[in-house]
């Protein structure tokens, strides 16, 4: 029998997982100080840009010696200038348990044709970190977006490794305590934990990354939007806001405010903070309720961003089919836009908690969940 209709509604039903939900308050008044219509190799825009590496590096805790440049095409952007940049000169381990790990071990294996060993686990597992040759060059995701799980700690990355660290962070930077001393790589996009407009990614090397740039000659045509050197040398412009093409100022100047309001916020302590809060709030609504689970096998491992949930009631049929009808329902009524499941993901739902969601707006969410599927479980009872 379907549940009363909640009284409550989120007040911001956005729970996608990328892009994501605006930080709060926000408008788009917030961003007269874009400098439109300017070159951003001018010196409005070079400052802008510095800055918002420099607020990067503040807020993330990321080391002095590290670089932090402002890339093109998102985080995918970023991972592909690191794996095209960095990889063939030592072997390599690629590790994946969702869809966008999966798509750098195509683009290793099939596009790059190295040799990579393969280490997979399925949606809601990750690997086994002790079981990883880190003298390799490594590569993989901290956090799963598609998958809702996580790399719980650093700790089984040696710090005497011989081989890189590359990681893509998306979905956990600002969000998740990166330990940056055991990471050579990290990149990620500002349309996530931040929820900054989409398009641009950021890239950061440590000392060890720059010296593989710099002594290492891909085997590859390296296509001009990827190339960090010249000369043999690392180019340092790319690095203090001199972009390798041409970023949107809008974006920038978006950025900058979310970056700002985390600073305000109180850095990324409280950001970390404000997404475990939200996952929890949901995690208590599952652990109450027998026909729902997180996705994450491990809670140890379970995201605190990209919260993946599936249905396990017995009577559901078909799984698929069930779970775009919740969603469709949550959207409908207005109360959680975009929180289906990614689409190679199992089915269920993906409710985004990261730090710019507010806790009121999950707290009334749960209910209408609830609400939706006793309302699906009827329909599809009609139906039989």
């Amino acid at each position: 029998m379907v549940t009363t209709t909640p009284a409550a509604r989120p007040a911001n039903p956005r729970f996608s997982s990328g892009p994501c939900s605006k930080i709060p308050g926000f408008s788009v008044d917030m961003l007269a100080d874009a400098p439109l219509g300017r070159s951003h190799r001018a010196a409005v825009g070079k400052t802008k840009l510095k800055e918002a590496i420099d607020l990067t590096r503040e807020i993330l805790g990321v080391p002095a010696a590290y670089r932090i440049g402002i890339v093109p095409a998102s985080d995918t952007g970023a991972v592909e200038m690191a794996l095209w940049s960095l990889l063939g000169a030592r072997p390599v381990e690629m590790l994946a348990w969702e869809s966008f790990g999966e798509g750098w071990v195509t683009d290793v294996v099939k596009q790059l044709k190295l040799d990579a060993r393969v280490q997979k686990a399925p949606y809601g597992e990750i690997v086994d970190f002790a079981k990883v040759d880190f003298d390799r060059d490594v590569v993989f995701a901290w956090n799963g977006t598609t998958s809702g799980v996580r790399v719980a700690n650093g700790d089984a990355i040696p710090a005497n490794r011989s081989g890189l660290t590359i990681c893509d962070a998306t979905s956990a930077a600002f969000a998740m305590e990166l330990p940056f001393d055991k990471l050579d790589v990290v990149t990620f996009s500002w349309q996530k934990v931040l929820g900054g407009e989409g398009g641009h990614g950021v890239l950061i090397l440590s000392p060890r990354a720059v010296e593989r740039l710099e002594s290492h000659t891909p085997a590859w045509p390296m296509p001009k939007i990827f190339r960090m050197t010249k000369g043999g040398k690392l180019i340092e412009g790319i690095f203090a806001g001199e972009t390798i093409n041409t970023p949107s100022m809008l974006c920038v100047e978006d950025y900058l405010v979310a970056l700002k309001w985390a600073r305000a916020l109180g850095g990324r302590k409280v950001l970390i903070e404000r997404a475990e809060a939200n996952a929890k709030i949901v995690a208590d609504f599952v652990a109450s309720h027998d026909w729902i689970t997180n996705l994450a096998v491990d809670p140890a491992t379970a995201s605190t961003t990209s919260v993946c949930l599936r249905f396990t009631d017995a009577r559901i049929r078909d799984g698929a089919a069930f779970a775009k009808a919740v969603a469709r329902r949550l959207e409908k009524e207005g109360v959680a836009l975009d929180a289906g499941a990614y689409r190679d993901a199992p089915p269920g739902l993906r409710i985004w908690c990261g730090s710019t969601v507010e806790a009121a707006d999950l707290r009334a969410l749960m209910p209408w969940i609830e609400w939706a599927f006793e309302a699906e479980i009827d329909a599809q009872t009609v139906a039989a």
